[in-house]
């Protein structure tokens, strides 16, 4: 007996919506590493990019808990000596809710060719307004 070995011209995809409305961000985020990377398929292969498409809606409404917005801060570099900038959850979350989603999907997914090609399919919005009603997303309940 041969084991099935999918090629990239036999993925079938779908689009898959996430609503981040009460829910915790690394739960959505998780949940669409795992959507975006195909490992929810029985055909699952991890050298071909076999994963489907991500929308994720109500970012703005995404939960840290504990003390994150407070104290957890992000760092960036602007590539200039001196210049390294530094901002807490809390501002990032009211200013670009998409960023801070896409951020987390992008440190769960690897930091391959799969992994970059598989974040073009993440699309993340700040209210419950999208623009994919022509994918025909299938909802993703928890």
């Amino acid at each position: 007996m041969s084991t099935y070995m999918p090629k990239a011209g036999d993925v079938t995809r779908q689009w898959y919506l996430l609503d981040g409305a009460g829910r915790t961000l690394g739960e959505i985020a998780a949940e669409a590493a795992v959507l975006l990377r195909g490992k929810h398929k029985p055909t699952f292969t991890p050298h071909v990019d076999c994963g489907d498409g991500v929308i994720v809606i109500n970012a703005e409404k995404l939960v840290l808990t504990g003390n994150k917005l407070e104290n957890k801060i992000y760092y960036h570099h602007t590539g200039y000596i001196g210049h390294l900038k530094a901002i807490n959850y809390g501002t990032l979350m009211k200013q670009k809710p998409d960023f801070v989603v896409r951020k987390a999907v992008k440190g769960m997914l690897p930091d391959t060719v799969i992994g970059r090609r598989a974040l073009t399919r993440l699309r993340v919005y700040k209210g419950a307004q999208h623009k994919q009603e022509a994918q025909k997303p299938i909802i993703r309940e928890f």
